[in-house]
């Protein structure tokens, strides 16, 4: 059986050497090598004003790469410094691909495979996503600990097809992908900040292939899964970063609660009461935006900016910050 045509020739099709080569022409020699890689999610392109001396670079100057055409998403490559003294280098996509797009895994996968060719030993994925868990409130940032992927396990999976090296593991395990090194930076940088003991959770993050918002029982099968928040991005760029030996650090940002009433509406109920003469009372049915989704990123910018500014510093404050990996 032929693989699937978006997931055939990973390696042939992927034009590395022509994205490096432009990068190369268009980045000062301090930003050619960057230390972490940052993925902005909805709403959070403004994470870019924690990095000073900035280029950009547009996706449609970069072969290979795609372009982001969800609202709240830019579509371009930040290079810069971030922290005290001469800073660290860091590249942030400001905006990401998605499946439901139309993108093919292999391009949404992308950029991270070029930011682990640039050098960058660790990735920061941030997202927006929606509460699953009762006990985790909109605003909060969670710091991922695990994952649970339908896509991934039904046919979605960026791995798919041919090995991109032949250095790589074919079966990559994944009980180790979300760093203990970083996720503790996370939590000593929000320590420093003195963001308070409820800004930030532990959890466990449901990928979902969108771009339908879930229905009350999708919702409640995956938080009864053991999923504390569910979004429609993030869990292919783990996956590529795991696989390209980066230190991955994910950060959901909790912009709604997952609509799951506890009692359904029931149209029998309020049929039987209007023959009887009584009167029909209706529940009110709340419904997910993605206006919401972005205002709240809007109102968090600054508190996720400040936090990941704090970590690149607890990162660059390793003994062994001052060497990046090699290409």
């Amino acid at each position: 059986m032929p693989l699937p045509d978006s997931e055939q020739s990973r390696s042939d099709a992927l034009p590395f050497e022509q994205t490096l080569a432009t990068l190369h022409s268009l980045l000062p020699e301090k930003l050619r090598r960057p230390h972490v890689g940052i993925v902005c999610g909805s709403g959070l392109h403004t994470l870019a004003a924690a990095i000073r001396d900035v280029v950009e670079v547009p996706y449609a100057t970069l072969p290979g790469f795609g372009k982001s055409t969800v609202p709240g998403h830019k579509s371009s490559l930040a290079f810069g410094l971030i922290g005290p003294g001469e800073g660290v280098p860091v590249v942030a996509m400001l905006g990401r691909l998605h499946p439901y797009e139309g993108h093919k895994l292999s391009a949404v996968v992308y950029p991270i495979r070029v930011m682990a060719r640039l050098g960058i030993r660790n990735l920061i994925i941030t997202n927006a996503a929606g509460a699953l868990n009762p006990d985790i409130d909109v605003g909060t940032i969670v710091v991922i600990q695990d994952h649970l992927a339908f896509p991934n396990l039904t046919g979605m999976n960026p791995l798919l097809g041919p090995q991109l090296d032949p250095k790589y593991p074919r079966f990559l395990a994944l009980s180790s992908a979300y760093s203990v090194s970083l996720r503790r930076y996370a939590f000593l940088a929000a320590h420093k900040l003195q963001l308070g003991l409820d800004a930030l959770a532990e959890g466990v993050y449901a990928w979902v292939s969108g771009p339908t918002y879930e229905t009350p029982a999708e919702g409640r099968m995956l938080r009864n899964a053991g999923a504390d928040v569910v979004g429609m991005s993030t869990i292919p760029e783990v996956v590529a970063g795991k696989e390209e030996g980066l230190e991955v650090l994910v950060l959901s940002l909790v912009t709604n609660k997952v609509v799951i009433p506890t009692r359904y509406r029931s149209i029998r109920e309020e049929v039987e009461a209007e023959l009887a003469g009584k009167p029909v009372v209706r529940q009110d049915e709340p419904q997910v935006s993605h206006e919401e989704v972005l205002l709240i990123g809007k109102q968090k910018a600054e508190v996720m900016k400040s936090l990941v500014e704090k970590i690149v510093e607890l990162i660059a404050s390793e003994p062994s910050s001052a060497s990046p990996a090699s290409a």
